[in-house]
């Protein structure tokens, strides 16, 4: 068995429509124990921060003595524990949607947890689902991509697996979050359906997955912290949501945000150290004016504290908080060791997560080359090590993770980075290969002399972003455009005029445009690495040389030109108008007919694959009176939790197919299932509804079942309020990608 194999996962099946079994009832009788003895100020304590910068973590819930409540603590971030030191840095988000593995992501997330836990977090402030719905938006690579199916999946196992070890997630930014210019005070105009059907689906899924907090986001237009619509309506009645709302740091704007669905402040202060706050002293005089009655209050801190009974944060056995996100030199601080074996995870995340998007003549896996050169400061260390730059922002070596809260170098802090040149002359140094770089980006003719001689030159190039209080190189949070950073595309071409054997490895945050080079005929290879943290030259020399074969899968377009995307940064206006609907992504070049450069859900093997033996069958029967109503196209109820209903999420199709390695190494086959509703539905010509992770011998056949349930027929009916399927026949197909089919069908 090749290399790697005992590692793989086992298949899942219907993993997409299991739900776990979170026992709600009981945490929510004892968060109401609890609180009866609580007075109203102890109340209101629970729903508000103590502000900036007063506590350890980057927000906090007070401790109160007279009852024995330890507090809460909240903490970044989406790649690890921020502003806390022995941790790791696990690969971005994008990069975990990127291995389209379900065991991985949630591997990935247990992980991660354990870190949490380990550091004393209650709350991991993770995942972040924003949609990708702009290429170039800044915080894209904390989310997975640019499908709300796969981000769906990829937060519900991330979920899963941090409140597996203890420790709460936090589903965020709730909701049309989906650029960092203005997005303080802008406002996301999105019509009903588009929300329900692309924006909210991920919240959806992370409800599904037991989520004890969602954080809603800064938008305006009706702050995204007191949208009655939204909160109340959307989120805790339509899903039925049984958690608590967060504010994003400094979102909320009024005390009456309480009555609109907001559970709990934070920071907790109006603005950053200004020493007063909405909630706090201010709600408790709103509850004795009668302006909120203490009903209100009560259902709040049943919904924080039910969170906390759930995952057992209430024992004596929970670790104390150990470290200070601001004092370095507090007495908190126990430097205590949470990575256990994790590089073991982040390593083998790195390398499933790479996509490999050219390969002519097998240029790749690397054959003991008699010599390489690697060219560009991405291949490099940075001069001022890993984390050097803390808030201040800068893309100087190889790039492993965005900015931000989130910061290149502060994410979380890397305990260490492998850089591609380590690596890589580790492994020359075992193959007796002659190494050689130059990792200046601009004096080409010094780079393409350097690769003139090689048998192959790797040419490494890099895109970052991150939130929006900080600015790099110009791009304030969201990137300026879609080329590549340090004039790299000019690096590449240079490299490639000299030496016919170009590797070009890809380290970005998001889409680029490659039409510059991608059809050189010098350039016999692409590996797209994305964002693959601590391990990250590791990582790709498990791929470079065959250890690792690529399955990843791109989880969002890369197009052909700028202007080829549904949506781009809207900086003129406050007002940002959704106007592309449902046909974000890859939905929207397969409506308008535009050819991408590599589509969703692209991906090349050192191996070929073949598919067969398509089965569809229908395996539910709607015998049922909500299960009548909706094959009618009515909705049956409008009661709590709707949305969520068992009888709308249960398997209703079963589609099987055979997928045989044909080639001769080891590989992993990621197939997916589209959809291409009726006419009737007035959707996008093709949605994924299903994929699978899918590792096979030379020569092994596996049978895969992809299941479908009701909702994944349905649309939301705006004048009815509800889930409805459409009239007509859903056709489907099973490809490698968005774009090449392999078997099609039809639901009947």
């Amino acid at each position: 068995m090749h290399l790697f194999a005992a590692l793989a996962l086992l298949l899942p099946s219907t993993l997409a429509h299991t739900s776990p079994k979170n026992d709600w009832s009981t945490a929510y009788k004892q968060a109401r124990h609890y609180i009866s003895q609580f007075t109203l100020e102890e109340k209101v304590n629970i729903t508000t921060g103590v502000g900036w910068e007063n506590g350890h973590c980057v927000g906090n819930i007070p401790a109160m003595s007279r009852i024995g409540f330890p507090g809460i603590c909240l903490d970044d971030s989406p790649v690890g524990v921020r502003f806390a030191d022995r941790v790791s840095a696990f690969p971005a988000g994008i990069n975990a949607a990127a291995t389209f593995d379900r065991n991985l992501i949630r591997e990935r997330a247990k992980a991660m947890g354990a870190e949490f836990y380990g550091k004393g977090v209650h709350v991991a402030l993770g995942p972040m689902m924003n949609m990708g719905r702009v290429a170039e938006a800044g915080r894209n690579w904390e989310g997975f991509g640019g499908d709300p199916f796969l981000t769906g999946e990829a937060a519900y196992e991330t979920i899963i697996g941090i409140q597996s070890q203890g420790v709460q997630a936090c589903a965020k930014h709730y909701i049309n979050n989906e650029q960092e210019h203005n997005r303080t005070t802008s406002s996301s105009i999105v019509d009903d359906r588009f929300q329900h059907e692309v924006y909210a689906h991920p919240f959806l899924r992370s409800v599904a997955a037991g989520v004890t907090s969602v954080m809603c986001s800064y938008i305006n237009g009706t702050w995204a912290c007191e949208s009655d619509k939204m909160l109340n309506d959307v989120l805790k009645y339509q899903m039925g949501f049984k958690g608590y709302v967060m504010s994003d740091w400094s979102a909320h704007h009024s005390t009456m945000a309480a009555m609109a669905g907001l559970d709990m402040s934070m920071p907790g202060d109006i603005t950053f150290s200004s020493g007063d706050s909405y909630f706090g002293a201010n709600l408790t005089q709103f509850v004795r004016d009668g302006k909120i009655p203490e009903s209100q209050v009560d259902d709040m801190v049943t919904r924080i504290l039910a969170g906390w009974f759930l995952l057992g944060q209430n024992t004596k056995t929970y670790p104390k908080v150990s470290f200070d996100a601001f004092r370095a030199n507090d007495p908190v601080q126990k430097h205590i060791d949470v990575q256990g074996d994790h590089y073991k995870t982040i390593r083998k995340i790195g390398a499933a997560s790479t996509v490999l998007l050219k390969n002519t003549n097998k240029t790749l896996p690397l054959k003991k080359p008699i010599s390489i050169a690697l060219i560009g400061s991405d291949a490099g260390p940075s001069y001022n090590g890993p984390n050097g730059f803390s808030d201040l922002g800068g893309d100087v070596g190889t790039l492993a993770l965005g900015w931000g809260e989130h910061h290149l170098e502060d994410t979380a802090r890397y305990p260490y980075l492998i850089s591609p040149l380590e690596a890589i002359q580790a492994r020359a140094r075992k193959d007796h290969t002659s190494m050689s770089w130059y990792l200046d980006d601009f004096n080409t003719a010094q780079a393409s002399s350097t690769a003139a001689s090689a048998e192959v030159a790797i040419v490494f190039i890099n895109s970052d972003s991150g939130e929006d209080y900080i600015t790099v190189d110009g791009n304030q949070g969201d990137r300026n455009n879609l080329t590549a950073w340090h004039e790299g595309d000019n690096l590449v071409l240079a490299v490639a005029a000299k030496n016919k054997n170009t590797v070009v490895v890809v380290h970005s945050v998001g889409p680029l445009i490659l039409e510059p080079w991608i059809e050189h005929e010098n350039i016999t290879a692409v590996l797209w690495a994305g964002l693959p943290g601590q391990e990250s030259g590791n990582s790709l020399v498990d791929v470079l040389y065959g250890a690792w074969n690529p399955s990843g899968r791109l989880p969002y377009t890369i197009a052909k030109d700028a202007s080829d995307y549904p949506a781009s940064i809207i900086d003129d206006s406050l007002d940002i108008p959704y106007t592309e609907g449902l046909e974000i992504d890859y939905r929207h070049f397969d409506a308008n007919d535009i050819t991408p450069r590599f589509e969703f859900g692209f991906g090349l093997s050192y191996t070929n694959f073949k598919y067969a033996r398509l089965r569809v069958s229908k395996i539910g029967a709607d015998t049922g009176a909500a299960e009548k109503k909706w094959v009618a196209g009515q909705v049956f109820s409008h009661k709590k939790g709707a949305s969520l209903d068992e009888w709308l999420h249960r398997p209703y199709y079963s589609i099987t197919f055979d997928v045989t390695n044909t080639g001769s190494v080891y590989g992993t086959e990621i197939p997916q299932l589209y959809l291409n509703p009726p006419t009737s539905a007035n959707s996008p010509p093709s949605i994924l509804r299903g994929f699978a992770s899918v590792p096979l011998d030379p020569g092994q056949t596996r049978t895969v079942e992809i299941t479908v349930s009701r909702y994944d027929l349905s649309v939301w009916d705006v004048v009815q309020q509800g889930w409805i399927k459409p009239s007509g026949t859903y056709n489907l197909f099973i490809g490698s990608s968005s774009r090449n089919k392999k078997l099609e069908g039809r639901l009947a």
